[in-house]
């Protein structure tokens, strides 16, 4: 279609205003790559390359762009935003289902829209029937079940967070599944930080930006994995940051995970850690033993669905819930090899069997005690609140039970003096001496003390 000279020359004036009122980062990005395409009595036609950009004027700077045409030409009272797919530019976000880049990068992410069988980096084991709750994980569990069940959202953005192998991935993958079923025709987007970071540098280097934008920002359901490992990379930062606003803006659904707290994210901006911290923060602890005897009872079972002749006795599925403390994954693929061995070379599942095969695995599981550990056992102990180890309370109440969590964090692991105090409010440490001092004396004289210390012991080297 033929443009007008004049409308063409106006615009080029009208684009010179935008630049002074809204910065040459702004324009460039949203208003640059406008063109005029046709001129009407009263109204001029302005075309977008791409759906997400045409939205996006519309609601933020179809005003601003009227308003300076009418006062180069007060017969232009309206301006209509169109948009036009440039072949071989754009992509549909039904084209990226969990296809693999090409040249050996990492996979695409998943966007979960119709077709869910085609997002092959969702792990179809982890759903929300296969996650085995207790105590360590029911507030992340029940967060993840609300978020999924209900298209409202309630907890924006929904944070998970917790140390290697204890479910954050699992409970992911899962409300990524029961959104398919519960409300299939919400769009879904899974990805790690990583592939996020990747995404991002690709669409830089192919100055593919408006593509990269919009298959990020159209979703209704936007899940990242793993966002510390954007840690101390600005650029990236500043994308997510635009990306997490502009969802949150029309009430889309964030739901994050990371290996530690929002407020502990070093090298993260702090705006962005704190929006982060908006909405459910919900953390998953460290498995006790009745999870970890839960889990390898369920993965037990799945096993010998495919295994009809073997059987593992619950003494050892009792002594690795003991023996194997770091994590789930390394707890699942202790049984994995102890039912892979027996298979290979028909050997019955029993004690003598575990300690050979696992020899290496029980070596690096040797019980280590931290000093997080005897802080928390102590304040349950208590029925104190954990953060009344660090406090600058000095009733007897708190300040017992301080002294004492002290007294074995000096006995129970390597730790210096002063790493000690630090972990207790930054307490020098001539305190930590005088703690362990005052306990050693009331376990002489106090026999519930004594008492208190021993069971305390006993439990954490458990």
């Amino acid at each position: 279609m033929r443009v007008n000279r004049d409308v063409a020359d106006i615009w080029n004036e009208v684009q010179h205003v935008l630049r002074k009122q809204f910065g040459e980062p702004t324009f460039a990005s949203w208003m640059q790559p406008l063109c005029v395409v046709d001129k009407n009595e009263d109204s001029v036609i302005l075309r977008a390359p791409s759906p997400f950009m045409r939205d996006r004027v519309k609601s933020h700077f179809v005003d601003a762009i009227q308003a300076a045409f009418a006062k180069l030409d007060p017969t232009i009272t309206r301006v209509d935003i169109d948009h036009m797919v440039l072949e071989g530019s754009a992509i549909s976000v039904d084209d990226v289902i969990a296809k693999p880049e090409q040249h050996g990068g990492p996979a695409m992410p998943a966007v979960v829209a119709n077709s869910m069988a085609e997002a092959t980096n969702l792990d179809r084991r982890f759903t929300f029937e296969n996650f085995v709750t207790g105590k360590s994980n029911q507030l992340a569990f029940a967060a993840a079940r609300r978020v999924a069940d209900q298209s409202d959202v309630q907890f924006n953005p929904l944070f998970l967070y917790g140390g290697v192998g204890l479910g954050k991935t699992h409970l992911m993958h899962a409300i990524a599944w029961q959104i398919q079923k519960c409300t299939p025709e919400r769009r879904v987007m899974y990805c790690s930080a990583e592939q996020f970071m990747y995404k991002f540098i690709s669409a830089l280097r192919h100055r593919n930006m408006m593509d990269f934008k919009h298959l990020f920002r159209s979703v209704d359901v936007l899940m990242i994995d793993d966002v510390q490992f954007i840690s101390g990379k600005d650029s990236t930062q500043e994308e997510f940051f635009h990306t997490f606003n502009e969802l949150i803006d029309n009430s889309k659904q964030i739901i994050i995970s990371a290996d530690r707290s929002p407020t502990d994210l070093e090298g993260m901006e702090e705006r962005i850690r704190s929006r982060l911290g908006w909405g459910l923060v919900a953390d998953i602890h460290p498995t006790d033993y009745e999870l970890r005897l839960g889990i390898l009872q369920v993965k037990a079972d799945q096993m010998r669905a495919n295994h009809e002749n073997l059987h593992v006795s619950e003494r050892v599925l009792e002594f690795l819930a003991h023996r194997i403390t770091s994590n789930v994954r390394e707890l699942e693929g202790a049984l994995t090899r102890l039912f892979a061995f027996a298979t290979l070379v028909h050997r019955p599942i029993d004690m003598e069997m575990a300690e050979d095969v696992l020899r290496d695995l029980l070596r690096a599981n040797n019980r280590r005690i931290t000093l997080e550990e005897i802080q928390r056992k102590v304040a349950e102990h208590y029925n104190i609140r954990l953060s009344d180890m660090h406090s600058a309370r000095r009733s007897q109440a708190i300040a017992r039970p301080r002294q004492i969590a002290m007294f074995l964090c000096k006995a129970l692991t390597q730790r210096s003096l002063p790493d000690i105090g630090r972990k207790f409010g930054g307490r020098d440490h001539t305190t930590v001496i005088h703690a362990i001092k005052k306990v050693t004396e009331l376990m002489d004289k106090d026999q519930n003390i004594r008492e208190d210390v021993t069971l305390l012991r006993r439990a954490l080297e458990d």
